[in-house]
């Protein structure tokens, strides 16, 4: 079924950015999220992960525009066409993980990340962190200032910063990456199925505070986190035809 109805999602508040939104309404109307047959995001990454989080309230997916900086999840901005290039496009349906935090009040606090889980020192010393894989002790000592799991959707952001690998869009598979390991310190992380349950123990927090967050979403003063795929959510974005993920992480590694 053709898609006829577009709700704009925008994060910028620069004038020039407000007249090209405005000229789009213009032309292609602008209908609520609960109306619409599709949203249109446009910014930056951040705004696209802000705008499918919405999404899925909704089950709608999202066609991204980019007006940030590197837009690996958006397409080419233009005014022309939008309906043709929308109803042409490519959907890729991604899963996120799934963060469980306890934090040193005993609270425990849930969250999903498109992108990465990952877990920095809030403090002046290095972390130490307990690493387990499906409740197996795999590092009992990671120095470092950081770790994080991530997605194949994400691999090309965060984790790749940090050394990670580009995963393919379609494996099946999570990156666990460490930030500036000092011990061991040839460890530089680990490929893992994305069944796997990965679970982080802060060792002596009180003196090594740590916070987790999951894409955005911050969580101070860590002891336990819990990271895992979670299959039970999708979502859907739209590119441009010959542009979408798999093609763009492709084209990350011969950069």
């Amino acid at each position: 079924m053709k898609k006829q109805k577009i709700s704009f999602l925008s994060s910028e508040s620069k004038k020039k950015d407000i007249i090209k939104l405005n000229h789009l309404k213009k032309i292609y109307g602008d209908f609520s999220i609960d109306e619409c047959d599709v949203i249109v995001a446009l910014g930056g990454d951040g705004h696209m992960l802000n705008a499918l989080h919405i999404a899925k309230s909704v089950n709608k997916p999202v066609y991204g525009m980019n007006q940030g900086t590197i837009g690996f999840l958006m397409n080419t901005f233009s005014s022309e066409f939008l309906l043709e290039r929308i109803n042409s496009s490519e959907e890729t349906i991604i899963h996120p993980l799934r963060m469980e935090a306890i934090t040193e009040d005993g609270s425990a606090k849930e969250a999903l990340a498109i992108n990465e889980v990952s877990l920095l020192r809030s403090g002046p010393q290095a972390a130490k962190l307990k690493v387990s894989i499906d409740d197996k002790v795999r590092l009992s000592e990671l120095i470092c200032d950081g770790a994080l799991v991530s997605t194949s959707a994400g691999s090309t952001a965060y984790n790749y910063s940090a050394h990670g690998p580009i995963l393919p869009i379609n494996s099946d598979v999570l990156a666990l990456t460490a930030m500036s390991a000092y011990r061991p310190r040839r460890w530089r992380g680990a490929l893992l199925a994305s069944e796997a349950k990965i679970s982080f123990e802060t060792i002596n927090y009180e003196k090594r505070p740590v916070s987790a967050m999951a894409d955005t979403l911050e969580v101070k003063n860590v002891i336990t986190v819990h990271v895992s795929s979670y299959k039970k959510v999708s979502y859907h974005l739209l590119f441009d035809p010959g542009h979408g993920l798999e093609e763009r992480l492709l084209q990350e590694q011969f950069f």
